[in-house]
């Protein structure tokens, strides 16, 4: 069973996609900001991880770029719903970083699970 990260400081989002991910078979953890993200990433070494961009404590932005200096085969997606300039930037700086897939909130329960077998094949 692969392991997905979620890390998103909106909890209604984290029970949102853990329903999802774990209806489709898939062993979930959650963190609720970056910093808190990399501490779980450490500990567990997931599958994939599902990252927002936008959080207190440490952005997405931030830690995909941590994750992918320490963990170069790290398989990330990137999720945002933007700002007042909306999510294409941030989305477009999350690849650049390294993220595999990017969304933009909200997302469709197919759009998500497509994202996260693109990431484990």
């Amino acid at each position: 069973m692969a392991c997905i990260l979620i890390i998103d400081d909106n909890v209604q989002v984290l029970e949102t996609y853990c329903r999802i991910l774990e209806h489709a078979g898939y062993e979930v953890v959650v963190a609720v900001d970056g910093k808190k993200g990399i501490r779980v990433f450490h500990g567990i070494i997931p599958d994939v991880v599902i990252t927002d961009i936008i959080m207190p404590e440490k952005d997405g932005l931030e830690t995909i770029k941590e994750l992918k200096r320490d963990f170069p085969d790290a398989k990330i997606i990137a999720i945002s719903g933007g700002d007042k300039v909306g999510p294409g930037n941030y989305l477009k700086m999350a690849k650049n970083q390294g993220a595999l897939c990017t969304l933009t909130k909200p997302i469709e329960r197919e759009e998500l699970l497509a994202a996260v077998q693109k990431c484990l094949s």
